[in-house]
């Protein structure tokens, strides 16, 4: 490996060099260069337009190379951390997709998480305040410290705390205290179909049934993680119904709802979910297909805000249990949890 990085190095540096020999060669020791007639002047000006023009292509190869490299090494950092979703979880049909507004990036400030534990099928998806690479270490902060607190805490409420302190944590690690925040809607799918939410500055997610398109709630949520410390009072997850055989929950961040076309309008999101609905059979694959396809038609390919797409779906097939073995710790057994958030 360090052979084909020093032979990088000097192959960098000696095309260069070469074109520029090449050019002090040409002026010094070819007397054609010595010549002022016109068709000496022509060769003399097309041999150092062709030096200059490998010059200036040798340049621009190393920081686009470069570039390259950072966002191959970017891309593998979201997938590790934003790791593929299964296509189940818990007894739920999954689906999931994300898009960086950021041309080019990987990466975003758009998050989800969804893990089958004792308590059901918990899930979250969060935006980050900004886009980006920026935007990548409170995602970071934010999915490690649910991925924890999902399994141990029992209530949807001591989640939502732990994920508050460690973004707290994070951010006056970052001195960015104050100026950043995070949406965030935590879910929880019983093992009876009940729902339950705690919702912090996100949008509503919808209930598909049928062909009929409705948010879960309507109430308000609270502000973003970051902007106010939680209350002190008890939080009490919102009761959002059940979840019935062939239905689904369909979450989403405000990229998709807010997204605008050439002149200035809004995405038609409940009506793209209506139309998805219609085709047979719509399963969550096809729901996160069929609008992802036509946001990126409405936008031009070129969304202003990151999109995550998540889809929750009880085929009819759902058995009513805990997760895979070995992600479920019976209470009884279950270590003390330990807080790190």
């Amino acid at each position: 490996m360090m052979r084909i990085r020093l032979g990088r190095r000097l192959l960098a540096l000696g095309l260069p060099t070469a074109w520029g020999a090449a050019a002090i060669g040409y002026k010094l020791a070819c007397p054609l260069a010595e010549q002022s007639g016109l068709g000496a002047r022509i060769v003399t000006s097309a041999v150092f337009l062709a030096v200059g023009t490998g010059l200036v292509h040798q340049v621009r190869r190393g920081p686009l190379r470069e570039l390259k490299r950072v966002r191959k090494v970017a891309g593998e950092a979201q997938d590790a951390l934003l790791r593929p979703l299964p296509p189940r979880v818990g007894g739920l049909d999954v689906a999931a997709v994300r898009l960086s507004a950021d041309r080019g990036a990987a990466m975003g400030g758009d998050l989800y998480e969804v893990v089958a534990t004792e308590y059901g099928v918990r899930a979250v998806v969060g935006d980050v305040r900004g886009h980006g690479i920026a935007a990548f270490g409170t995602v970071s902060a934010v999915l490690g410290s649910f991925r924890e607190a999902a399994y141990d805490e029992p209530g949807l409420d001591r989640v939502l705390r732990r994920l508050d302190r460690a973004l707290a944590r994070h951010l006056s690690e970052q001195s960015t205290e104050g100026e950043d925040f995070v949406t965030v809607l935590l879910l929880e799918i019983g093992r009876d179909g009940r729902v339950r939410a705690l919702n912090c500055g996100h949008p509503w997610p919808y209930r598909l049934r049928g062909t009929g398109v409705v948010p879960v709630a309507r109430v308000d949520p609270l502000p973003p993680l970051g902007l106010f410390p939680l209350p002190d009072a008890e939080l009490t997850a919102v009761r959002c119904g059940r979840l019935r055989p062939g239905e689904a929950l369909f979450l989403y961040t405000d990229g998709a709802a807010d997204a605008r076309d050439g002149h200035g309008r809004f995405f038609p999101l409940e009506t793209v979910l209506a139309e998805a609905l219609r085709q047979r059979p719509p399963t969550p694959q096809m729901l996160v297909g069929a609008v992802f396809t036509r946001l990126l038609r409405h936008t031009a390919g070129r969304p202003a805000d990151d999109v995550a797409l998540l889809v929750l779906a009880d085929e009819g097939s759902r058995r009513r249990c805990t997760g895979p073995p070995g992600t479920a710790r019976p209470a009884a057994t279950r270590p003390r949890p330990r807080v790190r958030g």
